[in-house]
């Protein structure tokens, strides 16, 4: 026998993708028949409440992620399940060509706190950047003869739609779905004489996000989106905000363009509009209204159901205390997080309201992902070298102490594993 080919290999810190509690034997769940999207682990999550969610051997997790910060009162409030509960035994979906309550309720209440003048109810944030999009080429059409390029930023995330892949830098799927669509120019994200140099007779609109989100949790400047709004306003362009990630209160504002005191001239909302349920809005101001009937429609627009939870979310981000909570939150959070990054000697701290990206010193975010959801903390991370923390925006400061305990002994775990790595010792 040879010896040698017993030896163990040397070790890697993807020997920190622990299978913590897999699911229940008993159990005959599996994703077979499910078609590859992103990986998961093997967990299989049956319940939640506010800030944590069980799996079905009954384990609980400390979630700060909250579906990417669609959860935005967090798991399953009872106001929105009782709203929702409600809804459905009234009315679900009498068809998008048809008036309900919720939607007239919705856009109403959408414009009137936005001060925007029309409001367009959608599933998902794909969905309504794709139709801000539409929008702003039919205004290009009407009132700029003809033009329709969308000047975007690079690292910028829109969406998975074709179209909003097309507009997007920061996914790794421009290969795979070619050809893109035509009409996108890309400059670098807070370079405002990129910008200038990129607008020509044929731009008809700038399209940002106030945070790059997928590109770790990126702000724009107070200097830069104040001189985007500029830029448009001297040219006669349009300002599409995409606030799917940041808007209804999660940088502590309803809308984070309040935070940076501008005004855009199209914004769009998604993931906590619904607080869970699939629920995005159109807004559109002053000019860049221009929509006519049959230019936009979809199965479950404004269905009642969804528009039932949107109102309930609304009703809790418009009060005032609520945001001043999420901001005083958000400070703690940071401070919390800042403690941890100085005591492991990891990076920058960036975000706003509860909103926090945090780079690490090396490229092992997953790892200390994977070494979380062994700690039972449910976390985030867009980049390789940067963790994501969207908790619901009714966190406790006693849900952000416990997860900086978690958070603590993940980082121990893995700095544990790059240790042994380096000494060739297995985990």
């Amino acid at each position: 026998m040879n010896l040698f080919s017993l030896r163990r290999q040397t070790p890697s810190l993807d020997d920190l993708a622990f299978e913590a509690n897999p699911p229940d034997a008993g159990e005959s769940l599996n994703a077979e028949r499910l078609m590859p999207s992103v990986e998961r682990p093997q967990q299989v999550f049956v319940r939640g409440q506010g800030s944590w969610l069980w799996d079905s051997n009954d384990r609980a997790y400390l979630d700060f992620a909250q579906a990417g910060g669609a959860n935005s009162l967090g798991h399953s409030p009872s106001a929105l399940v009782k709203a929702i509960a409600s809804q459905a035994q009234a009315l679900i979906n009498p068809g998008f060509n048809l008036h309900n309550r919720g939607m007239l309720s919705l856009s109403e209440r959408l414009c009137a706190s936005t001060s925007s003048d029309q409001a367009y109810l959608l599933n998902s944030g794909s969905e309504a950047c794709e139709a801000a999009i539409k929008l702003a080429r039919k205004w290009g059409q009407l009132h700029r003869g003809g033009a329709s390029r969308i000047i975007v930023a690079k690292q910028g995330c829109h969406g998975r739609s074709l179209a909003t892949i097309s507009a997007s830098d920061s996914c790794n799927l421009h290969n795979r779905f070619a050809p893109l669509l035509p009409g996108f120019d890309r400059v670098p994200f807070n370079d405002l004489p990129a910008l200038h140099a990129a607008v020509d007779a044929q731009t008809v609109a700038i399209m940002l996000e106030p945070i790059q989100s997928d590109a770790g949790v990126i702000a724009a400047t107070e200097h830069y989106l104040k001189g985007v709004e500029r830029l448009c306003h001297e040219l006669g362009i349009l300002l599409i905000l995409d606030e799917v990630q940041t808007g209804i209160g999660r940088c502590g504002t309803l809308l984070a363009e309040q935070s940076y005191g501008v005004r855009a001239d199209i914004v769009v909302l998604g993931k906590g509009l619904g607080g869970g349920v699939p629920l995005a809005a159109l807004l559109a101001r002053g000019k860049a209204c221009c929509f006519e009937a049959g230019e936009l429609g979809g199965t479950h627009h404004g269905n009642a159901l969804m528009t039932a939870a949107g109102l309930v979310v609304l009703d809790s981000v418009q009060d005032r205390a609520f945001l001043q909570q999420v901001n005083d939150h958000g400070q703690y959070l940071r401070e919390g997080l800042a403690r941890l990054a100085h005591r492991y000697g990891h990076g920058e701290l960036r975000g706003q309201g509860l909103f926090w990206g945090l780079s690490l010193s090396e490229d092992s975010a997953d790892a200390v992902v994977h070494a979380a959801l062994h700690e039972g903390l449910l976390l985030n991370a867009p980049q390789a070298n940067c963790l994501r923390f969207t908790p619901a925006l009714t966190v406790s400061k006693a849900n952000i102490d416990e997860m900086l305990l978690r958070l603590t002994r993940a980082f121990s775990r893995v700095r544990t594993a790059q240790l042994q790595c380096r000494k060739g010792i297995a985990v």
